[in-house]
């Protein structure tokens, strides 16, 4: 297995960026590779796009090595019109079999309420890992491709798959945390959530609502979307009851929280409909041994909320959820 290291030491590594490193790759690449990244701060708007890649922070913490950018939606291109959602990610993982670990991602853009969506993380795979990371963004801060089949509006897809086959990924996320506000996970992948921790931030000071944790766009028929395994729901900002765990981006969106712990910010409907009729029939969002801090039991006042139980589990397990026809067990 080949090793290749990355610094900002001119005297260490064989690579001063990450970008040199995954372009020295065979653009085929059949065999498992792992680029290690030397403690810093590594300024690269970075495209992932060579299959079984590892990329590994070399320090004791994630906090130590920082993959950072700063495009956001509302900046304008060339062309008059604004980058999008899906032009701003700090990283883009356009390949399967990528690992990330030990790492910081960030989208260091700012107040969503002046730069618009800003995504640090965009995973566009499958068999994708990312272990031990912390994704820090406000608005939109991870993305799950592929995207919906269609747009909402004209434009609204504009990036480097906007044309491409919308192919079911499957994501492990595993002692991961991740903060934002709006929609701050989003997509149409197949995500296993891991012992992760969500921190929400606050949107807008004065707002009765401030966020949405997720905003699932499962497509019609796919068996499984986000599941949420033993993770923590917390926050030092948004006041009491105004976030919502989830809230349905396309009609069909599923989300799964299994034996999580959630903050006095979670709003007591605990799930939002997007004020979609549709949604309310066809979305699948359920709960099983949600608790606050105190250990007790809180219970989805949603009326379309479901609640599931323990014979459910089996359904819900990381080897059914993320095995496939493959029998993939990260």
């Amino acid at each position: 297995m080949r090793n290749l290291i990355v610094s900002s030491n001119p005297l260490s590594g064989n690579f001063r960026t990450i970008t040199e490193a995954i372009n020295s790759l065979p653009a085929s690449c059949t065999e498992p590779v792992i680029i290690s990244l030397e403690p810093g701060v590594y300024r690269e708007k970075l495209t992932i796009d060579r299959d079984f890649v590892t990329i590994q922070g070399t320090g004791i913490s994630p906090h130590e090595t920082i993959l950072s950018y700063d495009d956001y939606a509302f900046a304008q291109m060339e062309d008059g019109t604004n980058r999008g959602t899906f032009r701003s990610y700090s990283v883009f993982v356009d390949a399967h079999d990528v690992t990330l670990k030990n790492l910081t991602i960030e989208n260091a853009s700012g107040d969503e309420n002046k730069v618009g969506q800003a995504i640090a993380l965009y995973v566009d795979g499958d068999r994708f890992q990312c272990i031990d990371c912390r994704l820090l963004g406000r608005q939109d801060t991870l993305f799950t491709g592929p995207l919906p089949p269609k747009e909402l509006q004209p434009g609204g897809f504009i990036g480097p798959k906007q044309y491409a086959p919308r192919i079911n990924g499957r994501h492990y996320y595993k002692n991961c945390y991740i903060c934002g506000n709006i929609d701050f996970i989003f997509g149409s992948a197949t995500a296993y959530f891991d012992h992760c921790l969500l921190e929400s931030l606050m949107h807008r000071e004065g707002q009765t609502i401030q966020g949405y944790v997720t905003a699932p766009s499962t497509p019609e028929g796919q068996e499984y979307g986000y599941v949420f395994w033993e993770c923590s729901f917390l926050s030092a900002e948004c006041p009491k009851e105004s976030v919502y765990l989830a809230r349905p981006w396309r009609d069909y969106g599923k989300c799964v929280f299994l034996k999580c712990t959630a903050g006095a910010h979670i709003h007591p409907e605990i799930f939002h409909d997007w004020n979609k009729p549709a949604a309310r029939e066809n979305a699948f969002f359920a709960i099983y041994e949600l608790t606050n801090a105190r250990c007790e039991e809180i219970h989805a006042k949603a009326p379309f909320a479901k609640q599931l139980f323990e014979n459910d589990l089996s359904h819900y397990t990381k080897e059914a959820v993320l095995g496939g026809a493959d029998h993939w067990n990260p």
